[in-house]
C-alpha cells in the first residue's frame, strides 16, 4: 500500500481509523451503561434514559462529523454488540443487565435510540444533499 502525505491513501486510512474509534466509543458506552443503567432507578429509570440520550447524541454527531450515515452506524453497532453481549447470562447464571424496568429501558430503549440515530442522520444527510444540488 502506497501512502502519500495528503493523498487518497492517507484520507482512507484516517477515515478507517475514525470509524474504528466511533465503533469503540459506542462499545465503551455500551459496557459502561451496562453497569450504570440502574443507578437512579426509581419509578422512572433516569440513568437508563440518560444512557439512551448519550447514544443518540453520539450517533448523530458521528454522522455529522463524517458527513455520512456510516458515522451513525459505527457507534450504534458498537453499542448493540457490547450491550447484548453484556445481557447474556454466563455459565454460573449471573447476568449484568437484569430483567427489570431499568434493564428493559436500557436495552430496548438503547436499541431503538441507536436505530433512530441512524434513521435521523440518514434523513438529515439526504435533505442536506438535496439542498446542495439545488444551488
Amino acid at each position: 500500500m502506497n501512502v502519500t502525505v495528503g493523498g487518497k491513501g492517507t484520507r482512507t486510512l484516517f477515515s478507517v481509523a475514525v470509524y474504528g474509534m466511533l465503533f469503540v466509543l459506542g462499545a465503551v458506552q455500551g459496557v459502561i451503561g451496562s453497569f450504570q443503567y440502574s443507578w437512579m432507578a426509581g419509578p422512572v429509570p433516569v440513568a437508563a434514559l440518560v444512557c439512551c440520550a448519550v447514544l443518540l447524541a453520539t450517533c448523530l454527531l458521528g454522522a455529522w462529523a463524517m458527513r455520512s450515515v456510516s458515522g451513525a452506524i459505527a457507534p450504534a453497532a458498537g453499542w448493540i454488540l457490547a450491550a447484548f453481549v453484556m445481557s447474556m447470562p454466563v455459565s454460573n447464571g449471573s447476568v449484568i443487565i437484569t430483567n427489570t424496568a431499568a434493564g428493559r429501558w436500557y436495552l430496548y430503549g438503547g436499541t431503538v435510540t441507536a436505530l433512530a440515530g441512524v434513521i435521523i442522520s440518514f434523513g438529515v444527510l439526504i435533505r442536506g444533499q438535496g439542498r446542495t444540488r439545488a444551488r
